[in-house]
């Protein structure tokens, strides 16, 4: 992540670390880039991290050099299939074999939401407007 930041920095892009306060203070890091902000803990690092940022790349893929990632895909590809995983779900895993492909691809994605997990009210307090999910099994 240091060097990705390092370099996304240097070249004039706008850089923010979100790191809890106990990793910051233990020295576990090396030094921030950019604007750091320090929050209480992993769970507040994704929530920071999710209303901070337009997309995520996991190192070193979905960059999937040489196919290292080729195995995931088609599992992951299969789960589609066999509507064992939304196709709605599949398309937010974007796989590409260069860093330029990949950019391209991410400038290009358009989200569609999920109509049902859309209606969810996913914050922590109570909302009246919560969708009762129907978990009932159909064979």
């Amino acid at each position: 992540m240091g060097c990705v930041s390092t370099a996304a920095h240097v070249r004039g892009s706008q850089v923010l670390g979100i790191i809890p306060t106990a990793l910051a203070e233990g020295n576990f890091v090396g030094k921030t880039v950019g604007e750091e902000l320090r929050v209480p803990t992993m769970q507040d690092r994704t929530s920071k991290m999710l209303e901070n940022s337009d997309a995520f790349i996991a190192l070193p893929g979905m960059l999937n050099v040489d196919g290292f990632f080729n195995k995931l895909r088609s599992f992951l590809d299969q789960a589609g299939e066999e509507n064992f995983i939304p196709h709605l779900a599949r398309q937010i895993f974007i796989s590409a074999s260069t860093a330029e492909e990949m950019i391209d691809k991410l400038e290009d994605f358009v989200y569609k939401p999920n109509p049902i997990t859309a209606q969810i009210d996913w914050s922590k307090g109570s909302s009246s407007k919560k969708r009762k999910m129907d978990l009932s099994l159909h064979l």
